[in-house]
């Protein structure tokens, strides 16, 4: 055990780290300590060296995340409930644009910023019987913000995304296969072990050419992270091969 926190775990496995929401009581919810536990757990997988990758899981029966917890949220101040959207908005940019893959193990409900943190991901795989896909804010009446809306589409199939984020209809595993908005829809039972043989498989490829690639595919995700101070600019790589001998 890597990190150990009332909202989330980090633990390694040779190549893989993996971050396990475990916030039974509150549904894996957001709120500002979740985002210093998420920070704390990133920083450390930022800080270790070498090419590998990150699983988010969850060990909450049927539910991967659920978004903010809007009953905390209720009771804030408007000062501090914009700055938790601002820390919240950072963790969704943040994600986008890890400097390693990322795989999101949706074992059940993934609703709103949980939806959001899952568009975050590199690769989704969501169990198949159980769970629902949802953007629910349009019926919660929270609309995306700007820096969200980056986030949310990464989501590759936009006339998909269009239909979730516009009806708050919620989707099961099979059916957001079949639509493009997760990669793999599987049983339960085989869902954390898929999790980790595609980790396993993108563990092997350079961190570096892979962070390269990803932030520049994503590169209005990087803009923003960039500018709020997450990440450092994008370097110009030169090909190896291209170099001219001595």
């Amino acid at each position: 055990m890597l990190f150990n926190d009332p909202a989330l775990t980090l633990t390694r496995e040779g190549s893989v780290f993996r971050i396990t929401l475990c916030d039974v009581a509150q549904d894996n919810t957001i709120t500002h300590a979740t985002l210093d536990a998420w920070n704390t757990a990133l920083d450390m997988v930022c800080s270790t060296p070498g090419d590998c990758a990150l699983v988010i899981g969850s060990s909450v029966a049927k539910t991967f995340c659920i978004g903010i917890n809007l009953q905390w949220l209720a009771t804030q101040a408007a000062d501090d409930a914009a700055r938790f959207v601002r820390r919240l908005e950072d963790l969704f940019l943040r994600v986008a644009t890890l400097d390693l893959p990322t795989i999101a193990e949706i074992n059940g409900n993934c609703y709103a910023g949980g939806a959001i943190l899952a568009a975050a991901c590199d690769i989704r795989l969501m169990r198949a019987d159980r769970g629902r896909f949802c953007y629910s804010e349009v019926r919660i009446k929270i609309p995306f913000t700007a820096a969200m809306l980056e986030v949310v589409r990464l989501i590759p199939n936009s006339e998909a995304l269009y239909e979730l984020a516009t009806s708050a209809d919620a989707w099961g595993g099979e059916q957001c296969s079949t639509r493009g908005v997760v990669h793999e829809a599987l049983p339960l039972h085989a869902l954390a072990a898929r999790a980790s043989v595609r980790a396993g498989e993108m563990a092997t490829k350079d961190r570096s050419t892979f962070t390269a690639i990803k932030r520049g595919l994503r590169d209005r995700a990087t803009a923003l992270a960039v500018a709020r101070g997450l990440i450092e600019a994008p370097r110009q790589m030169m090909p190896t091969g291209l170099l001219a001998p001595a």
